[in-house]
């Protein structure tokens, strides 16, 4: 199989500066085109998007979205607004008539607020939406969606080479006809910083980095295609600050390298990058 046809192109870096490893700030819009441009060009077919992503939808937006399906996410609904607001403002920022996917950012919110999954189903049944679901943080809320007997179309966690908190779940939602989506595969970039500079609040993964990083500059391959690899994920969504990032990760993908079964268990303040105390 083509791995890299299971590679969906994360776009938070478009509207801001993100991640613990990004040294080179918000990409430029001219670098954006160029890595929309390559990505298409190498079979890449999905776009993870938010409103909560600065002014990504707005910079998509003025480039050629044609031969991409896009998926954004919509923020807890304040004042009593209707989430088709937010899907309306996402459409005319996108200049694009309909998305490929939807997803509750704030699981909980919807969880307490029945009513916005109806107003979901709404939207898609008026086809202005082809798939609903949540962009989970914690498994339990997977769990608690299930006890509703809400059936997502389409879901997005963490996973990573340390991170497979939420495993067993996405088996299980596969099952439903479920499209899963996974996130944070490179946790950050913090795979990426040199251990020794980390604070010590990083102690216990820092001799795992370390060896990781003999990989040398193969590593972002190999940890992408560890996710790439489970057969219960669909798409990984990776992010890049530039096309050579894009191009490096794609070229190693493929590599007959892989990694090892990772087995030490990870505290929660590692895997969740909104715990680090940095």
């Amino acid at each position: 199989m083509n791995l890299k046809s299971k590679i969906g192109l994360g776009t938070v870096q478009f509207g801001t500066s993100y991640g613990i490893s990004n040294t080179q700030g918000q990409t430029s819009p001219e670098e954006v085109t160029e890595i929309l441009d390559y990505a298409r060009k190498e079979g890449i077919d999905l776009l993870d998007t938010a409103a909560a992503y600065g002014i990504s939808e707005e910079i998509l937006g003025n480039n050629n979205l044609t031969g991409f399906n896009i998926v954004s996410k919509f923020m807890a609904p304040e004042n009593n607004q209707k989430i088709s607001k937010q899907l309306e403002s996402s459409l005319d920022l996108l200049k694009i008539s309909s998305l490929y996917g939807y997803m509750a950012h704030r699981p909980q919110d919807v969880l307490l607020h029945s009513h916005q999954w109806e107003e979901l189903r709404d939207l898609k049944r008026n086809n202005l939406i082809q798939k609903i679901g949540f962009s989970f943080n914690e498994p339990y809320e997977i769990d608690e969606v299930l006890l509703k007997g809400w059936i997502p179309d389409i879901v997005q966690v963490p996973f990573n080479y340390f991170d497979n908190r939420f495993s067993q779940q996405l088996v299980r939602l596969k099952s439903t006809g479920c499209e899963v989506h996974t996130r944070s595969a490179f946790l950050q970039g913090l795979f990426f910083m040199q251990p020794d500079s980390l604070p010590q609040y990083f102690d216990i993964v820092k001799p795992s980095i370390k060896d990781l990083q003999k990989n040398g500059e193969k590593l972002a391959g190999m940890l992408l295609k560890y996710c790439l690899q489970q057969d219960f994920i669909d798409k990984v969504i990776v992010g890049v600050n530039n096309k050579n990032q894009l191009i490096s990760n794609l070229n190693f993908t493929n590599s007959e390298e892989s990694l090892p079964e990772f087995s030490l268990k990870i505290p929660n303040k590692i895997l969740m990058p909104s715990k680090w105390k940095i």
